[in-house]
């Protein structure tokens, strides 16, 4: 028998608090080579501005095997009423290859999305951190907010975006209530920027949204919201001063257009990448080495970070009597 899972189920089983500890193992697991995660399969559908990715990976310390299909269609909300971002998750058992569990992965795509700028965040950021900026208001952006709440003691969180000022104002009203932290509206992403310890970039925009010239020394920045080929968030000036650290340096290469632009340009190569989250995580690659440096994390979404947050839920799931009993040969 599988379970299925459904979105506010999902929601009942992966606090934040839970996914960047998953997180923080599956990156650390996939460093260390005990886990296998082929690069993932990407099609567009340019016609109706689709990506389309499959993404399977398999954890092997912890038995953790599965599939995400996930989609991004940008004109879903506006022309359909759906979300941007959809996705469904496969929990197989490692043993039989059975699959046990099918969940919705929209939300913990998002979960886990937020779990690594909290891991990031974790082992990158100053120890002293006093304000993050969360630049974009949407719906990607609200586990940003939470996971970097979790991962600092922060004083406050500034979040900016191209939003109305009505929508950027309940953004922040709702997420000051709810965690605890004074969240406030910047006057615009240059003074977020300018005041921030660590800046969380998750944007859909397919141009930078920041200027090289505007980072002060010791920043952290999480570079999330582009994971596509050919559109970045950051420009050129941004990734040339940073010592940058990826999900993982190959999927970046594949994928990132925050790195492959500036290398195109002949500005920046895959030699001057620091190397990968996990290295960080594991010990075997320094981290931040100072309280100068600016430190950028890029990433672009792995399929360890998924599987291992479903494993979780599905685990959960058992122990709580949480989920429909499903019989996929019945």
């Amino acid at each position: 028998m599988a379970l299925l899972l459904n979105r506010s189920d999902v929601q009942k089983l992966l606090p934040m608090s839970k996914a960047i500890d998953v997180v923080e193992a599956a990156f650390g697991e996939l460093a260390a080579g005990t886990a296998e995660m082929p690069d993932r399969t990407v099609m567009m559908d340019a016609a109706v501005g689709g990506w389309i990715a499959y993404m399977p990976a398999y954890l092997k310390s912890g038995g953790a095997l599965g599939v995400k299909a996930v989609t991004v269609y940008k004109e879903n909300p506006a022309k359909f009423g759906l979300p941007t971002t959809i996705g469904t998750i496969l929990v197989q058992d490692n043993k039989t290859g059975l699959v046990v569990a099918a969940m919705d992965g929209g939300l913990l795509t998002g979960v886990r999305t937020g779990a690594s700028g909290g891991v990031a965040t974790r082992h990158l950021a100053r120890k002293n951190s006093k304000v993050a900026g969360v630049l974009g208001t949407g719906v990607m952006a609200r586990s940003q907010v939470i996971a970097l709440a979790e991962a600092a003691s922060l004083e406050t969180i500034l979040v900016y975006s191209r939003s109305n000022d009505a929508a950027k104002q309940a953004f922040a009203d709702e997420f000051s209530a709810a965690i605890g932290v004074p969240v406030q509206v910047a006057e615009s992403a240059e003074a977020l920027v300018r005041e921030s310890d660590i800046v969380t970039l998750i944007t859909s925009a397919t141009e930078p949204v920041v200027d090289g010239s505007w980072w002060n020394p010791g920043t952290h920045i999480n570079a999330i919201g582009s994971h596509a080929v050919g559109v970045r968030e950051l420009d050129s000036a941004t990734i040339m001063k940073s010592k940058v650290v990826c999900d993982q340096v190959q999927a970046c290469l594949n994928e990132a257009g925050d790195i492959q632009i500036p290398i195109e340009e002949g500005v920046f190569s895959a030699e001057k990448i620091h190397g990968s989250l996990g290295e960080v995580i594991n010990g075997t690659l320094a981290g931040r080495e100072n309280d100068d440096e600016i430190t950028l994390f890029k990433s672009v979404g792995l399929a360890v970070q998924d599987i291992s947050c479903a494993a979780l839920v599905y685990e959960q799931a058992k122990a709580q009597g949480v989920g429909l009993e499903f019989d996929f040969g019945g």
